[in-house]
């Protein structure tokens, strides 16, 4: 990740700000790295939205064999 810095300015729930910088302390950490983390993080999961292997084998599983029964429930 780049050294390099950018400012930038936001809003936040209060609670929440509270909470995370609550969370640095304890860990004893920015509340520069937290956002950080936090912003890298959420990237990743919007990159990666796809469902888990297993998840979609359940899914297509079940879908096998109640998929008369999810169509009726649909209609």
């Amino acid at each position: 990740m780049s050294q390099a810095r950018v400012k930038f300015a936001t809003q936040v729930d209060p609670e929440i700000l509270s909470a995370v910088r609550l969370l640095a302390q304890k860990e004893g950490r920015q509340l520069q790295a937290l956002v950080d983390e936090a912003l890298a993080d959420l990237i990743q999961k919007r990159r990666n939205a796809q469902p888990r292997a297993h998840v979609m084998g359940a899914y297509l599983a079940s879908h096998e064999k109640y998929g008369a029964l999810y169509k009726k429930l649909a209609e």
